[in-house]
């Protein structure tokens, strides 16, 4: 029965129609397989479905969290576009999200952020997925979403929406590729690396050129070629009833046509007869970069393991090869090796960042020493034991949340038809052997041609490795037929009527973890969860002061941030390496960084590994080892970072913003890093008396979240008990500016191709749970805290002038900050000033709606769905409370502030704390082009330099 239908969708399209229109009362889907959890194997269960239109449908059942997470996957990536029209499957994704028949523009986003949910998509070369986070109880009405947008899109394809998503999409490529620091080198290289015409040749985002010269009909033949059931997975995982719903997705799916057919694609590797110089000037990277690209595998490869393995031991991590070489001899701030696998080609890659004094000839002559170093070295016992280790716990911790259990099986089944890969992967791991690792070594690497880019500072006088020896030939190329000939759009025939919204079932009771505290004999504080969803422990320990006491000496700044990285080094008993290789060895992780008010230690281990994780961390805690090496290397690197840090206008801007707002003087701007100065006027003695006089038991927060229960987890943090307390006084920061008059700031970075915008003030609001604080971020959520804010969809969907506008409150003990800001196209600067102001005063003058009102409660309500799933989410939920001393019900009592606050509370909040008339707004970007529109503004206007300083 099911086989002769699905020979008869191919006899036309009428018929098409007409069988699908009746699918859902007279066809069932075709139960493919089960796959069940047998003992301890690392499996996710599923059953796994296909429609007669041939979507195929795959649920995971799981009751861990009130969630479910939705993903539909459609085989098509930038791989599927033609020359000519890159960047197209990513601009599709774009317009997929612009509403359709059934739910107008603007909607998608809505309907989900008031169901409390989370969404989005995303496009790489072999496929784009959309997909949502929301409480359980809005399944149907996700199903509903997604399924209109699959069978319904074009008729509301409009030419408005397509130039508003097409400059979106510009803004976005600016923002993530051309306005930062070797943001082009993998465009370079994959141009160089791939045929003329092999759809690797050129990146997801595209080319601007080309998506100016695309129009709606491309898109449509776009969507009519690719995007048909046939070529789509839908797979949907936690607190679902499986039964309910593949009736729910059988009813919204399966009268949708089948689309033309998909075939997988193959080509052939990439062939290199020679190696191939190029090189190109980087705008705004101060370091040049050496990139070296041979090809690899394809995802799923028999040597996908071998060589992921090869590239940890040569350039990954401090026992690598390349960090002996280069980093800690302080050639260079960076160098790495990876293998990355897609679906028609994998690339092996190396990158050097070399120090002023290293040229790109003396990285690549030590790139080469270094690999004869791996020949003459080999593979030992314990390098494969810490490549197996960190994978296995990566899988694990992958898993640790329903969108990271949902998207595997998705990829899995995208391009290999089987869901279940997780133990095929893993087995390919456990079964790596030196010789595997040799073997892929001299068929991929050795003696083979690469290409090898030089990326160039502008300016400056750095020569490429070699000269540029190589051109694309496009002779003799042959356009593929892609099918879109003869595409008609049909729609499908319900017996229900699709216009009408699904409602929701019963709100999901949410789980707020069970907490246990303790205070030990010397005053640490400890508080913990316990969560059996995966075998992993996480512990976060808190010691209070961080960057604050660089106020007693701001000469020293930065000196938390240096102790910090210090503190990952050496100690009395390890070298770095050796320490590293002991974690490693475990699947465990212990990192160390410093922050504004604290120095924090994060700790991540698989439950079997637990007690000797923590061994690992009484060394570190208790025995670390301050050494000049070390010492010289990090401030080396973070005075390069600093130079780096003012060619990135989003940076330049953070750090302008704060300068202005608290005063050049005011240490607390750059307390925790530091600048050129203040860093390299730390020394070794400075180091060790942080450590001396600052950490303490007394000064300590931690936070035990995972598979571990009370009296375990005390007991594994045991020695802490010996730590000697001694008193430490955290002195308070100064306050900030307040402004009489808005004042518009603007900092020179030539040729960006964005600019920079940061608009606020600050209060003198502390963080509260139940306060103005809490209530302001009610009141802003509809002016610039959700994606439908009046912010976002004016600057963003409206206009198109940038790639996501926000603003927000932002608070801690000593007071806080209202911020709107964005990445917005340069020639759209002053109206972006313009409407971020007018925005900001119109929700000042005018406040919330109570249809906004009811949105707002709705959304951040059912949001709380979403608080509890992680281990990460546990752990931030009780950093608060021990935080700010809080009881584990506040969130009984936001919840009703939450469902009893007026419109009339928002708009007295909106009018006390909103006012443009004494503002700063700072836009960072290009001087020439901008200048002029912000003159006509009227605001008087003062140029910076980029460490915030007057300009002469």
């Amino acid at each position: 029965m099911i086989k002769s239908l699905k020979k008869s969708f191919l006899i036309t399209s009428m018929a098409l129609a007409a069988l699908c229109a009746n699918a859902q009362t007279t066809i069932q889907p075709k139960l493919v397989e089960k796959v069940t959890r047998k003992g301890s194997d690392l499996v996710i269960p599923y059953e796994k479905y296909v429609l007669p239109n041939g979507l195929t449908v795959i649920l995971a059942e799981d009751h861990s969290d009130p969630l479910v997470h939705v993903d539909i996957t459609y085989h098509v990536g930038s791989a599927r576009e033609e020359i000519g029209k890159s960047g197209f499957a990513h601009f599709f994704e774009h317009m997929m999200f612009q509403g359709s028949d059934h739910v107008a523009n603007g909607d998608h986003f809505k309907i989900i952020t008031e169901a409390g949910g989370t969404l989005n998509g995303s496009t790489n070369r072999d496929r784009t997925n959309y997909y949502e986070t929301v409480p359980a109880n809005q399944l149907e009405k996700m199903l509903w979403l997604e399924s209109d947008r699959m069978g319904f899109l074009l008729d509301a394809v409009t030419q408005q929406k397509f130039e508003v998503q097409r400059a979106t999409v510009k803004n976005e490529r600016g923002q993530n590729y051309d306005n930062r620091p070797y943001g082009l080198a993998s465009e370079y290289t994959s141009k160089n690396l791939y045929p003329y015409g092999h759809p690797y040749s050129w990146l997801t985002i595209g080319y601007i050129e080309e998506l100016n010269k695309v129009g709606v009909n491309d898109l449509k033949n776009f969507f009519l070629r690719w995007y048909g059931p046939n070529n789509a997975t839908i797979t949907i995982g936690g607190d679902l009833n499986a039964k309910q719903t593949l009736a729910w997705v059988s009813k919204y799916f399966g009268s949708i046509p089948r689309g033309p057919e998909v075939k997988n694609m193959s080509l052939p590797a990439p062939v290199l007869t020679a190696d191939r110089y190029i090189s190109y000037t980087d705008n705004y990277a101060k370091l040049p970069m050496l990139s070296i690209t041979y090809p690899g595998v394809k995802i799923y490869d028999k040597d996908m393991s071998a060589l992921d393995a090869l590239a940890g031991i040569i350039g990954q991590g401090r026992n690598s090869i390349f960090y002996k070489n280069f980093v800690k001899t302080r050639k260079a701030a960076q160098a790495s090796m990876n293998s990355s696998n897609t679906e028609l080609a994998g690339e092996i890659g190396i990158r050097v960042i070399p120090f002023p004094g290293q040229t790109l000839a003396d990285a690549k002559k030590l790139v080469d020493e270094s690999l004869a170093e791996f020949e003459q070295k080999g593979v030992s016992d314990d390098d494969l034991i810490r490549f197996k280790a960190s994978s296995e716990a990566g899988y694990i911790n992958g898993l640790s949340s329903v969108s990271g259990k949902v998207s595997a099986l998705a990829q899995a089944q995208t391009f290999t038809g089987n869901p279940n890969q997780i133990g095929a992967e893993l087995a390919s791991i456990r079964a790596v052997t030196k010789e595997d690792v040799i073997r892929v070594y001299n068929k991929y690497i050795k003696n083979k041609p690469a290409v090898i880019l030089s990326v160039l500072p502008k300016g400056g006088t750095v020569q490429p490795v070699a000269a540029d020896n190589y051109t694309v030939n496009t002779a003799g190329y042959k356009a593929p037929d892609y099918g879109y000939g003869g595409l008609t759009y049909h729609k499908a025939t319900d017996n229900f009527d699709r216009a009408v919204k699904p409602g929701v079932g019963a709100n999901p009771a949410i789980k707020v973890p069970a907490i246990w505290s303790t205070v030990t004999p010397n005053g640490i504080h400890i508080i913990g969860t316990e969560n059996k969803e995966i075998p992993a422990v996480s512990i976060s320990i808190s010691i209070k002061g961080g960057g604050m006491f660089a106020i007693n000496n701001p000469a020293k700044a930065g000196l938390a941030g240096i102790v910090g990285r210090m503190m990952n080094e050496e100690t009395k008993n390890y070298t770095a390496e050796q320490f590293n290789s002991e974690l490693e060895k475990l699947g465990s992780n212990i990192g160390i960084f410093a922050g504004a008010d604290e120095i924090s230690i994060d700790v991540s281990s698989l439950t079997k590994n637990l007690p000797k994780t923590m061994a690992l961390l009484q060394e570190k805690l208790y025995n670390p080892k301050f050494t000049q090496d070390a010492l010289d290397r990090i401030k080396k690197q973070t005075i390069e970072g600093f130079k780096q840090a003012k060619t990135q206008p989003a940076g330049v801007a953070s750090s302008v913003y704060n300068k202005i707002l608290y005063g050049t003087d005011n240490v607390r701007t750059y307390a925790t890093g530091g600048n050129e100065e203040t860093v390299a006027a730390i020394t070794l003695q400075d180091v060790q008396d942080y450590y001396d006089n600052n950490f303490s038991p007394s000064v300590t927060n931690i936070v035990v979240v995972g598979d571990v229960n009370e009296g375990t987890a005390r007991g594994a943090l045991a020695f802490l008990n010996s730590w000697k307390d001694k008193k430490v006084t955290i002195p308070t920061p100064a306050g900030g500016n307040s402004f009489d008059k808005t004042t518009l700031y603007i900092v020179d970075v030539p040729n960006a191709a964005q600019s920079e915008i940061r608009i606020g003030y600050l209060d003198k609001l502390n963080y509260d749970v139940t306060g103005d604080y809490y209530k302001l971020g009610i009141a802003n959520y509809i002016l610039g805290g959700a994606f439908n804010s009046h912010i976002n969809l004016n600057l963003r969907e409206k206009k198109g002038w940038t790639y996501g506008a926000r603003s927000g409150f932002n608070s801690s003990k000593y007071g806080g900050d209202f911020t709107a800001s964005a990445g917005v196209l340069a020639t759209a600067t002053d109206s972006s000033v313009v409407e971020f102001i007018k925005e900001i005063r119109n929700y000042q003058q005018n406040g919330i709606t109570p249809d906004e009102l009811k949105f707002t409660q709705t959304s951040i309500g059912q949001s709380d769905a979403r608080k509890y799933e992680t281990n990460g989410q546990k752990a931030a939920f009780l950093s608060r409370i021990q935080e700010y001393n809080l009881k584990p019900t506040f969130v009984d009592d936001q919840n009703k502030i939450l469902s009893t606050i007026t419109p009339a509370e928002i708009n007295q909040l909106a009018s006390k704390y909103l006012n443009t008339d004494n503002m700063i707004i700072l836009v960072v970007g290009d001087k020439a082009k901008t200048l002029p529109g912000l003159q006509k503004l009227g605001y008087p206007i003062v140029e910076l330099d980029s460490d915030g300083k007057p300009k002469q």
